[in-house]
């Protein structure tokens, strides 16, 4: 009697079906990097301290350029009259405090997650601590140069309405390269206070350190000999910004484009700085 035999298991019969999760595609670094984007803007515009603080820089910038064109005084021989005479100048004279709010809001930005402990959570969330700089330095940076920027151009057509001094008023379209200078300026300084915040780690440490360096060295250092005045102090950050907002240059100021690229040396190289000591250090 012969025994019937059963054929060999082929290997489709033995192969497994593939699962949903081997067949998914991970999610690419792009990908990744927009969700980051995402969660950073839903955060930084949830909280009241900084969005509102931010409204409210824009909102001063506009206010105390129309007050300063109102009181203007051409003619005026001493007093801060006397340094504001050109239009323009005199309806961004609000952009001087603006700079400081949003500097301190990019350090308020990182440091205040340092001292929250929600910036552990946020690297283990993203995965990538490079990618978790760039989201914050992309979602504050265009917040600050819309806002920035839109108020620098409200505070120029209302100051200009409202100019009380001697010299020709200017259109609008005349001084855009001096409103998106303004956008500019004040996105860079944003940016370097978020530097300073992921440096410094610290909100006291961070924003001394942004109002030293930005706004009080230039002071200090008009204090020093004039041989070294007039190499150094054009090359600071604050005075960068003051030649890309300035209508009329002077011989003492670098050049638009010159300024430009030193103020970008400024935040890039500070960024840069920012992305080495988050790699190396524990969060």
């Amino acid at each position: 009697m012969t025994t019937a035999t059963l054929p060999a298991p082929t290997a489709s019969a033995t192969t497994r079906p593939a699962t949903s999760s081997q067949t998914t595609a991970k999610p690419t670094a792009l990908r990744r990097t927009g969700w980051a984007i995402r969660s950073e803007w839903i955060k930084f515009w949830t909280v009241r301290s900084t969005s509102v603080t931010l409204i409210a820089a824009g909102l001063a910038t506009i206010a105390f350029g129309m007050i300063f064109s109102a009181v203007a005084d051409s003619d005026a021989a001493a007093g801060p009259a006397a340094f504001l005479s050109n239009p323009v100048d005199v309806a961004l004279g609000g952009v001087g405090l603006a700079e400081m709010i949003i500097g301190v809001v990019g350090v308020l930005v990182v440091a205040g997650e340092y001292s929250t402990g929600l910036i552990r959570t946020t690297f283990a969330a993203v995965g990538s601590r490079s990618r978790v700089i760039a989201s914050k330095a992309v979602v504050v940076g265009a917040s600050v140069f819309a806002i920035g920027t839109a108020a620098a151009a409200g505070a120029v057509v209302l100051g200009q309405a409202v100019y009380a001094g001697n010299e020709a008023t200017v259109a609008l379209s005349e001084v855009l390269d001096v409103v998106f200078g303004t956008g500019i300026y004040l996105t860079g300084i944003a940016l370097i206070g978020i530097a300073l915040g992921f440096i410094l780690r610290s909100t006291a440490g961070g924003i001394g350190t942004l109002v030293g360096g930005v706004f009080i060295g230039p002071n200090l250092l008009n204090l020093l000999p004039d041989s070294i005045t007039d190499v150094f102090l054009k090359y600071l950050p604050s005075e960068a910004g003051s030649a890309m907002m300035s209508q009329v240059s002077t011989s003492d100021q670098l050049s638009t484009g010159t300024a430009l690229g030193v103020f970008a040396a400024w935040v890039i190289g500070l960024l840069g700085v920012a992305a080495i000591l988050v790699q190396r250090r524990d969060a």
